[in-house]
């Protein structure tokens, strides 16, 4: 198994979160505390240590007592933007990362997507999680990076790529199934909007 001190967690809260009237999504209360703060005391206990990615209100972000680095790349350019931001501060062998908005994704996440990425030797463990019209579909930003990949993602986006399915696509990516019956279906909700984040409250 990889060491849990191998792998550096990163909370994506840089982006613009439209969809939520512009507010700093990461910042949002649920149940008593930011969402970013629910994510990072469930990511904690999986991983060596934590970063997050923002790119605004870093000193709130600050406050949590972890290191908050933003965008390398300019203009909000999305979650490999990042990713990328991550791979450059990361110390670790490996990176592995969460959204700030989903605050039920599973206790052993960063487990299951080591074994696989170890079991099949590939560069990328991304998750898939069910549908509520039972189709499982995958889940890029919640993804287990081998390091060394930090040299592909700078040229691919420095050439203007900021797909992350396009960019996973040039690596060995093996798909990590979150279906199984003990799973919770609400794990990888994400709460794009200030009505979704309060029924996602309201059921959990």
């Amino acid at each position: 198994m990889i060491p849990t001190e191998s792998i550096t967690g990163l909370i994506l809260a840089g982006g613009r979160a439209t969809r939520m009237g512009g507010s700093d999504k990461g910042l949002q209360n649920f149940h008593g505390l930011p969402l970013a703060l629910h994510t990072l005391m469930r990511l904690q206990p999986q991983v060596g240590r934590v970063m997050v990615n923002a790119n605004r209100n870093l000193g709130a972000y600050e406050s949590f007592g972890v290191d908050v680095w933003p965008d390398t790349l300019p203009d909000f350019a999305g979650p490999l933007a990042g990713f990328l931001t991550g791979l450059e501060r990361c110390e670790t062998d490996y990176l592995v990362t969460v959204p700030c908005d989903t605050p039920l994704f599973p206790t052993d996440y960063v487990a299951r997507l080591a074994d696989a990425l170890e079991r099949e030797d590939a560069d990328i463990a991304m998750a898939s999680a069910k549908e509520e019209d039972g189709s499982v579909r995958t889940q890029p930003v919640f993804c287990l990076l081998k390091h060394d990949l930090m040299e592909s993602l700078v040229r691919f986006t420095h050439e203007g790529g900021r797909k992350i399915d396009k960019w996973t696509a040039l690596h060995r990516t093996v798909e990590v199934p979150f279906d199984r019956p003990a799973d919770d279906p609400r794990a990888f909700f994400n709460a794009n909007t200030l009505d979704e984040l309060r029924r996602l409250e309201g059921s959990s």
